[in-house]
């Protein structure tokens, strides 16, 4: 029963942060720097989800040829840049690491 109630809490505490700023903006609009400020919010949110993961797989910074996380993030990300394509990347990327370990 606990474990109902926290969700059902966080879902409450989730949909009022998003109620909130709808109600305060209203009709209107963002002003010119937030909207530029907000435009780095998804690759930040991203990098720090990402980056630990290909650094610190062992929970120590890990720059070695061993980090087969990294060198297949790293495959990934080329791929990426080269293609600017969503899926070929991560499969690439899962492929090498699976490879790799």
């Amino acid at each position: 029963m606990s474990t109902w109630l926290t969700v059902l809490g966080m879902v409450a505490v989730t949909y009022g942060v998003r109620l909130s700023v709808i109600a305060l903006l209203g009709e209107g609009t963002l002003p010119p720097a937030l909207r530029c400020a907000l435009r780095y919010v998804p690759p930040a949110a991203l990098s720090a989800i990402i980056f630990p993961a290909l650094f610190m797989p062992a929970g120590s910074f890990d720059l070695s040829a061993g980090n087969s996380r990294l060198l297949a993030g790293l495959l990934a990300t080329a791929i990426a840049w080269r293609t600017r394509s969503t899926l070929l990347p991560i499969a690439v990327g899962m492929i090498a690491l699976w490879a790799l370990s």
